[in-house]
């Protein structure tokens, strides 16, 4: 049975019928989003991320009956992904950040251009604020620019009214033009 041209939503009910075919085309198309939310929400930790992803596809294999079709899917997946990150702030009191980055020398980074040197240190410097922020608004932030997700979809995955989503981006923003204005070619 061809599963690609069907809606998530349908091929979640599949899934949930037990079409291994389904789960598969799920899995293909959310496994790799996935994993970089988990990455970008766990402090870029690579193995926590994979074990977050592969857990979150055994509960949709568990509870993929739950779903309910009205709603989108990648809302619902995404929500559970968020709650997951949430249960493991909650439980770890201190996580061990990563100490021993590179720092961007010229003698090392020799071949690379001015362009690329000013991005990787501003992808670092954001990641740096970013890391600073609270998880709830550090969650919203990577929905919004990374994973591209309407503030609707926003409010649905994270349980916050739209308003409330819309305020802490603007404040987010607002923060990080300060925070990383050194970075502003004007």
């Amino acid at each position: 049975m061809v599963n690609n041209g069907l809606t998530d939503e349908k091929l979640v009910q599949r899934a949930a019928e037990g079409d291994k075919k389904a789960f598969e085309e799920i899995y293909d198309r959310y496994s790799g989003r996935l994993y970089n939310y988990f990455y970008r929400m766990l402090y870029q930790d690579e193995q926590l991320a994979k074990d977050q992803t592969q857990e979150l596809f055994l509960k949709l294999v568990e509870k993929a009956s739950q779903f309910h079709a009205e709603r989108s899917f990648q809302t619902w997946i995404f929500s559970i992904a968020n709650n997951m990150c949430k249960n493991i702030y909650r439980h770890e009191e201190v996580r061990k950040r990563a100490q021993n980055e590179m720092a961007v020398s010229l003698t090392s980074e020799s071949g690379k251009t001015s362009d690329e040197l000013d991005k990787r240190a501003f992808k670092k410097a954001l990641k740096e604020e970013l890391d600073g922020y609270d998880a709830e608004r550090k969650s919203i932030f990577i929905l919004r620019f990374k994973h591209h997700l309407s503030i609707k979809e926003i409010a649905e995955t994270t349980g916050i009214a739209e308003g409330t989503v819309k305020s802490k981006l603007f404040y987010t923003l607002r923060k990080l033009s300060t925070q990383l204005a050194s970075f502003n070619p004007k």
